[in-house]
C-alpha cells in the first residue's frame, strides 16, 4: 500500500466509538486536533493505526527507559499475573513489594530507607508534603507547614503538588489564588540567588517544613538545568537552619540525567525522594516515596496518633512491582548508563547543529535530554503535526523542543529524531 494512501485509511472502529468519551490531559478538546491511534509498540517505535511508524523521542513521558515491550520486564509481568495481580496492601505485603523496597533502599544515597508506596508522581509529592509537615507536628511544632519551592518548578497535577509548582509561570497558574501559598525563591545558581535563598529562610524558618527541588534538570517547567553546586547549597541551607529536603526526582530519577540519580552526581543525600515514571521501565504505575530514617524516626511511636495516615488502594501493586524488580534487573545487567553517555555525546553533536541558528535561544544536553530552546513557539499543534509528518513522535513544551528517548534507542533511531528537530528549526528561519 503506498505511503498516501495508509495515510487515508479509515480509523479503527474503537476510535471512532470512544474519542467523543474521554477527556485527553493537558487540551483544550475545542481546538486541539485529534489524537493519533495507536496499536502498537516496540522497542522505540509506536505504530500507529494507518500503519505509520513514528520513532518515539519522548518514551512515553519519560518512562519507557528500556524501551516499549522489554521481553524480560514482560516475562515478570506474566509470571506475577498468574499468581497474584494485586493484594491490599494493609496488613498483609508480598515478596515483590518487600524486594522492590530492599533495592531502593540499597541503591540510594543513605540514610534513605524507609520506602512508601503509591501509584503516580503527584501522589507521591503529596505524601513527601504530608510527611514533612507531620514530622514537626510530630516533634511538636505547629507552625512549619510551608514549603521553599523554586521558579521553573512543576511537581505535578494535585492540590498540594500544584502549590509547590510555579504557579505563576506554569500551566495551573489559573489555581494562583485557590490554593495554598508557599515561599517560592529563585534557584541558587549564583552568589546573589544564594544570598536571597538564605534571607527568606532566616525570616521564616519557624513557617517552613522542607524545601523542595527537581535535582539538576526542571522537567515539565521547560527543561531547565543547574550544575550539581545548586544541590550542595540546598543541603546546607536546609542543615544550617534546621529543614527537610525533599528532592523530586520523579523525572531525573533511574539514570535520566547520567547517574542512576540526579542527587548522586552532587553526593547529597535529602530527606526524602520521590520516585515514579521510569520506575517500572514504563509498564505500570507506580511511585515511591523513601523517606530517611530521621524522618521515619518522627513516625515511630506508641501513639497511633503519630501514624502515617495515608493508603492509596492499589498501594504497591504487585504486577507494578514485579514490573519494577525486572526494570532494576536491566540496570544492574545491560550498560543503561554508558548508554545514557553515548546517547548525551550523540544529541550534543547533532543537535548542536543548531547552536545560532535564527530564533534558537539555547541548546543544551545532560544525559539522555537534549533540548533546544527557542525565543518562542507560535502554534504548537502546527508544530507537533509536523514532526509527525516526519516520522517522529516529539511534544515540545511551551517554547522548547526536547528529546527524552529510551536508553535503548539505536544511533540511526536517535540520528532521525535530531534530524527532524533540525530540519523543524531551520524550517522556521
Amino acid at each position: 500500500m503506498a505511503k498516501d494512501e495508509t495515510r487515508r485509511s479509515p480509523m479503527p472502529e474503537w476510535y471512532a466509538g470512544g474519542i467523543d468519551h474521554v477527556w485527553l490531559p493537558y487540551t483544550q478538546m475545542k481546538t486541539t486536533p485529534p489524537p493519533a491511534p495507536v496499536v502498537r509498540t516496540q522497542g522505540s517505535r509506536i505504530v500507529l493505526a494507518d500503519g505509520r511508524e513514528l520513532i518515539d523521542g519522548i518514551a512515553s513521558w519519560w518512562t519507557a527507559c528500556h524501551g516499549y515491550n522489554h521481553p524480560y520486564i514482560r516475562q515478570a509481568v506474566e509470571r506475577q499475573l498468574a499468581v497474584m495481580p494485586h493484594v491490599m496492601f494493609g496488613g498483609l505485603v508480598h515478596e515483590q513489594a518487600l524486594r522492590l523496597a530492599q533495592r531502593l533502599a540499597a541503591m540510594l544515597p543513605r540514610p534513605l530507607s524507609r520506602v512508601f508506596f503509591s501509584d503516580s508522581g503527584s501522589v507521591a509529592v503529596e505524601v513527601a508534603l504530608k510527611m514533612a509537615v507531620q514530622y514537626w507536628l510530630n516533634a511538636g511544632l505547629r507552625g512549619k507547614s510551608r514549603f521553599v519551592a523554586f521558579s521553573g518548578a512543576y511537581h505535578g497535577d494535585t492540590l498540594g503538588a500544584m502549590a509547590v509548582s510555579d504557579l505563576d509561570a506554569g500551566m495551573h497558574a489559573a489555581f494562583s489564588g485557590v490554593l495554598p501559598r508557599h515561599f517560592r525563591a529563585d534557584l541558587p545558581r549564583d552568589a546573589g540567588a544564594a544570598a536571597a535563598l538564605e534571607a527568606l529562610l532566616e525570616r521564616h524558618a519557624d513557617e517552613i517544613a522542607a524545601i523542595i527541588v527537581e535535582p539538576l534538570v526542571q522537567g515539565a517547567g521547560g527543561m531547565r538545568f543547574h550544575e550539581e553546586d545548586v544541590l550542595r547549597r540546598l543541603r546546607a541551607l536546609a542543615d544550617k537552619h534546621g529543614l527537610l529536603l525533599i528532592c523530586d526526582e520523579i523525572f531525573t530519577g533511574f539514570g535520566r540525567t547520567g547517574t542512576m540519580f540526579a542527587c548522586e552526581a552532587a553526593g547529597v543525600a535529602p530527606d526524602i525522594v520521590t520516585l515514579s515514571k521510569a520506575l517500572t521501565g514504563g509498564t505500570l504505575p507506580l511511585a515511591a516515596t523513601v523517606a530517611s530514617d530521621r524522618v521515619f524516626r518522627a513516625f515511630w511511636s506508641e501513639d497511633p496518633a503519630k501514624a502515617l495516615m495515608h493508603g492509596p488502594t492499589y498501594m504497591a501493586n504487585a504486577l507494578a512491582c514485579a514490573a519494577a524488580n525486572a526494570s532494576l534487573d536491566l540496570f544492574a545487567r545491560e550498560a543503561r548508563l554508558e548508554q545514557v553517555a553515548a546517547i548525551a555525546a550523540q544529541l550534543d553533536r547533532e543537535l548542536g547543529v543548531c547552536r545560532g541558528l535564527p530564533g534558537v535561544r539555547d541548546v543544551r544536553v545532560r544525559g539522555a535530554v537534549g533540548v533546544v530552546e527557542l525565543a518562542e513557539i507560535r502554534d504548537l499543534h502546527a508544530l507537533r503535526a509536523r514532526f509527525l509528518e516526519l516520522g517522529v513522535f516529539i511534544r515540545p513544551l511551551e517554547n522548547v523542543i526536547y528529546l527524552t528517548p529510551a536508553f535503548t534507542i539505536t544511533p540511526d533511531e536517535l540520528g532521525r529524531l535530531t534530524e527532524a528537530v533540525v530540519t523543524v528549526v531551520r524550517g522556521r528561519a
